[in-house]
């Protein structure tokens, strides 16, 4: 058995979450988890809401609420729809806890006592109209080193390079186009020139282990040759103090969103060692060297998951080129591996919230089923390129793959057994097509379990599929419908039964991708209860503030998950005419929901 974490891309609470968002994180990062845990591993997944940030503040000056009554909507919205999606976090919880904010500080003061938080004098962005400061991410302009029309203040999408808003050609404000004006103000820097040579040293070791995207690595070492000191601090009201004398006083002082965000994933897995009674629990993911890491996100985060948080990590351990001490978390274990996607699109555009090239995570699950969504996210993802989302590529691999494929394999199966036996019936002498399709199957175990722990996601799950249509092509070989007279029963019940024992393995191996339906589907054969656990939200209080309101956080019991491994089936196990698992999408839903786009006057309705 080995530790695995899972650390899944916190998702900023400005807003319900689109589905491009969770093809990047939520889906891929909740089939490798289930898949670890059916291996045998001790997988913990967690991850929570970004609360802090300027953004924030601006939203909810749009909307008229304070930042906490903001974010607590949110924080609401995020957790319910991770949870219909079916994504099975140990706990997902929220950057605005005490234990956060305390994890945080503690990191920080670790990285200043080492000598890797240097102070500095910075040029900040300042909204003339307002006197706010205004973050990287609010200001674009043209890239100086490439020139990149849409850069932004803290990186250039095109190339890759970091960026300070200073930098930009005709920098403006994202907000309201205005040019910002910019003043000199004292800051706290991360000095990763001095942890640069400990940074190569890791990746060039993650290379080596071959691992990594292909993408993903030359992207991760190419950004360390422009790595220079970059700012953890900044001038803003909402956010968490600096816990050093002069500056913990100072209420427009606050850390950098992104400096705090990534330590979500220590101070969430303290979080969960906490609440379940067990303080110390967390350090089996995170100071075990045999323990391994993985990172879900979609690519514009890269940055921070293969440089600024490894960078923190470094410079708590004190192993950068200053040297230092290991800080009050122990030695940290960098990630084993940054599992970035690319990008999603939709009908062939970005997904922009602000554009309304949008589809709401919420919005699909309250029409169509959770598994078709995560279907389609799994068989279309973008692991190594951009894909695209299309209403009628929805509607065609839900009907002809999840129904016609899938769908009918098992309703068939337990049609037949219902009709002729009412329980599974035991098997008589296998002939060569018989155990021709057994012996794939159970091939099928190792080929899709490879697939989906390396991160070739999309090739597990059309592998599987591959296998739902050679067992569909078994039925066509067999004909067992036509096997009606007396003589013919003993065959009639062999068939039926390597069938059975068919759905059976690969409900298994596709349980991962469809944890809705592999209920459905386990019972449909005979089987009782739940097949794979699912996640709960639950409404918890402040470890260290009781009296404040509790929240939401997503957390779960999954020690009945079921092995990954060939199951026999139970002979005698009842079996009932089933009910189809999956809805069949009438053609009319792509002109519907294109409508909703405004997309009905496009070329390609």
């Amino acid at each position: 058995m080995t530790h695995v974490l899972t650390s899944v891309a916190w998702p900023y609470a400005n807003g319900p979450r689109h589905i491009g968002h969770v093809a990047g994180f939520g889906v891929p990062s909740d089939v490798f988890s289930r898949y670890m845990r059916m291996a045998g591993h001790d997988v913990l997944m967690v991850s929570g809401s970004d609360e802090h940030g300027t953004p924030i503040l601006v939203q909810a000056d749009k909307a008229g609420m304070s930042p906490q009554e903001f974010i607590d909507v949110n924080h609401r919205a995020i957790a319910e729809d991770l949870v219909a999606l079916g994504v099975s976090y140990d706990l997902y919880t929220r950057t605005t806890t005490v234990n956060h904010h305390s994890v945080v500080q503690q990191m920080f003061l670790a990285c200043h006592a080492n000598g890797y938080m240097v102070e500095r004098t910075q040029q900040v962005a300042i909204s003339p109209s307002t006197g706010r400061t205004l973050p990287d991410r609010y200001i674009e302009g043209t890239c100086p080193i490439c020139g990149y029309t849409e850069a932004r203040g803290d990186q250039c999408d095109s190339c890759g390079n970091q960026l300070d808003p200073a930098d930009l050609l005709d920098p403006r404000s994202k907000i309201n186009g205005e040019t910002p004006e910019f003043t000199e103000t004292q800051h706290f820097f991360l000095d990763l020139p001095a942890l640069a040579e400990a940074l190569a040293e890791w990746l060039d070791g993650r290379e080596a282990s071959g691992l990594w995207r292909p993408n993903v690595i030359k992207f991760s070492q190419n950004i360390l040759e422009e790595i220079r000191p970059r700012a953890m601090t900044r001038d803003i009201d909402w956010g968490i103090t600096v816990p050093l004398e002069g500056w913990s006083d100072n209420p427009t002082k606050k850390l950098y969103v992104w400096f705090d965000a990534v330590i979500g994933y220590l101070s969430a897995s303290v979080e969960w060692a906490r609440r379940i009674g067990d303080p110390d629990r967390w350090r089996e993911w995170w100071n075990d060297p045999e323990a391994l890491s993985y990172y879900f996100m979609g690519k514009d985060n890269i940055t921070f998951h293969s440089q600024i948080w490894p960078a923190e990590m470094l410079a708590h351990n004190g192993q950068g080129s200053r040297g230092g001490q290991v800080g009050p978390f122990g030695r940290l274990n960098l990630p084993t591996e940054v599992v970035s996607s690319e990008f999603l699109t939709m009908e062939g555009k970005q997904f922009s919230t602000s554009r309304n090239v949008v589809i709401y995570v919420r919005d699909v699950l309250e029409r169509y089923q959770p598994d078709a969504l995560r279907y389609f996210l799994s068989a279309a993802a973008p692991e190594t390129a951009d894909s695209d989302f299309s209403w009628p590529e929805f509607v065609k691999r839900t009907n002809t793959e999840l129904v016609a494929g899938w769908g009918n394999l098992v309703n068939r199966t337990a049609s037949m057994i219902a009709k002729n036996f009412g329980q599974i019936p035991a098997a008589g002498p296998l002939e060569e097509v018989d155990r021709a399709l057994l012996d794939q199957v159970a091939a099928g175990f190792g080929t899709v379990g490879r697939l989906i722990g390396t991160h070739k996601q999309k090739a597990g799950l059309a592998e599987a599929m591959r296998l739902v249509g050679e067992a569909n092509a078994y039925v066509s070989a067999t004909e067992p419908f036509k096997l009606k007279g007396e003589d013919q029963r003993e065959r009639l019940a062999t068939v039926l039964h390597v069938l059975a024992q068919a759905v059976v393995d690969l409900n298994t191996m596709l349980s991962p991708y469809l944890p809705h339906s592999s209920s459905a589907v386990h019972r449909a054969l005979g089987g009782e209860g739940t097949f794979q656990p699912m996640p709960v939200v639950e409404e918890v209080p402040d470890l260290d503030e009781p009296d404040r309101d509790p929240y939401p956080v997503i957390t779960g019991e999954y020690t009945a998950t079921p092995r990954w491994e060939h199951r026999p089936v139970v002979v005698g196990s009842p079996v009932a005419k089933p009910s189809p698992i999956f809805t069949k999408l009438d053609p009319s839903v792509v002109e519907e929901e294109r409508a909703r786009l405004g997309l009905v006057d496009e070329v390609g309705v």
